[in-house]
């Protein structure tokens, strides 16, 4: 009959996967194995596609990030003509009002 201060036993982490074998008598882990890390990628092949398919989505990006720069200037213009429209058409209310004038 084993003795119960030299007692240890496993247990199983439902989180990892890792196992931790614990000591009775002083309540503490006293070795841990790491869980088998799991594979991403089956084999090379889809690893490859992988590659690809993020390189294609990286020039996708890329290339609508230069059409938006392109078509910035346009935009600001268009923006700036119809700020002016605007203020143009509403009447000036008189003069601003200032934090000292509200004292």
């Amino acid at each position: 009959m084993p003795s119960r201060e030299n007692t240890t036993f496993e247990v199983s982490c439902p989180d990892c996967g890792g196992i931790l074998k614990i000591d009775v008598a002083s309540r503490a882990v006293i070795a841990h194995t790491p869980a088998p890390r799991k594979r991403t990628f089956e084999d090379f092949e889809s690893a490859a596609r992988a590659m690809r398919e993020q390189d294609e989505r990286k020039e996708s990006l890329f290339r609508q990030a230069v059409d938006a720069e392109k078509n910035k200037e346009d935009l600001m213009e268009k923006r700036f003509a119809e700020a002016l429209r605007k203020a143009k058409e509403t009447p000036d209310t008189g003069k601003p009002l200032r934090d000292f004038d509200l004292d």
